[in-house]
């Protein structure tokens, strides 16, 4: 939940979801369930070939019975550009010297571009006698469709959306003013390691890391537990690293971090190598620090502090960017639990 409200202080991505649910709005549930397009006054022209031809076959068997010969080249000539072809395709069924006849009366007649003309079509085809089903490819009637309501739906739609993106957009803006106001502990977290410096071994007069890493905790991530794949230059996967939560002391919500286990693992190596960093009070606590200290190696945690871990063929470097203490009122000792810790993560391939 709030990976996806961090994703929306982005006024793109906001933009981009408004946009996505108008066009939803406007074209399924208006365009198709409030108000649905409906076409009107089609000729049989505009009609699905399987209905032309019933329509035809009407007007063939409507002719053997009244055969006026003016009326059958009219109803005939409703069929457009596709008459032709209709006639050649219709089924003679069991009377086929009725087409014959039809055939017969329509021949040499010009078959005019198709006018709708309600009062005949009224007159001469009801609803029953012709399928009211349309091709895509129909073309609707002026005056068929009223516009208004659907222009006036999608300026609600649209000045809704531009709402949308000016209230995520202020609410960004804001966030960025306050971020400990509007921010998730795990939110200020990335925020504070993605500010971070990196250490420049290079000026130190060492070689430079094959990888480096940034990692930072917030009181109130009681989940906090964050690993790194370790690649070669080359994208061959060597290992991983990572860091998370050992032991927590008092009670209650957020959880009072006292100590971490900062790990390595060497896909050449047949263990994975364990440090704990904890708070100046656990590890003056004789009996809390022994307690962790099968876990591994203790370090008591001091800005600026490095722990080296090594194994077959990797090594890491832990040190401590910056550090805060916590407190409360549940009369905990000063210094026994970490408001944030934020840790660098360098690793070495050994050769």
């Amino acid at each position: 939940m709030e990976f996806i409200r961090e994703k929306f202080n982005n006024p793109l991505v906001a933009g981009l979801v408004g946009l996505g649910v108008g066009l939803f709005i406007g074209w399924f549930i208006i365009g198709w369930g409030i108000w649905p397009v409906k076409w009107v006054d089609g000729s049989p022209a505009d009609l699905h070939p399987t209905y032309r031809d019933d329509y035809l076959r009407m007007v063939i068997d409507s002719y053997a019975l009244f055969p006026d010969e003016d009326i059958a080249r009219q109803r005939w000539g409703y069929l457009g550009e596709t008459a032709d072809e209709t006639l050649t395709n219709v089924d003679p069924g069991a009377y086929p010297e009725n087409v014959q006849k039809f055939s017969e009366v329509i021949a040499g007649a010009v078959v005019a571009p198709v006018v709708p003309a309600e009062e005949t079509m009224a007159e001469e085809i009801t609803p029953a006698e012709i399928p009211t089903e349309t091709t895509d490819t129909a073309e609707p009637v002026s005056g068929g469709i009223n516009f208004t309501p659907i222009l006036v739906m999608c300026g609600v739609v649209s000045l809704l959306a531009v709402g949308v993106v000016g209230y995520l957009f202020i609410s960004r803006q804001r966030g960025l003013a306050s971020d400990s106001e509007f921010m998730s502990p795990i939110a200020q977290a990335q925020e504070i390691s993605r500010n971070s410096e990196p250490t420049d071994f290079s000026a130190r007069g060492e070689v430079p890391p094959m990888v480096q890493f940034m990692t930072t905790y917030m009181l109130g991530d009681d989940l906090f537990d964050d690993s790194f794949s370790i690649d070669s230059p080359t994208g061959e996967f060597l290992g991983e690293c990572g860091v998370g939560i050992s032991e927590a002391i008092g009670v209650g919500e957020p959880k009072k971090v006292a100590a971490y286990e900062i790990w390595l693992f060497d896909k050449n190596d047949i263990q994975t190598v364990t440090k704990v960093l904890m708070s100046r009070h656990v590890y003056n606590d004789n009996t809390l620090r022994e307690r962790l200290q099968t876990k591994g190696e203790p370090f008591p945690a001091d800005p600026g502090s490095e722990m080296i871990l090594e194994t077959a063929t990797l090594r890491l470097v832990a040190r401590v960017v910056d550090m805060a203490y916590g407190s409360d009122g549940d009369g905990l000792p000063q210094g026994s639990f970490f408001e944030r810790l934020t840790l660098e993560l360098a690793i070495w391939q050994k050769i």
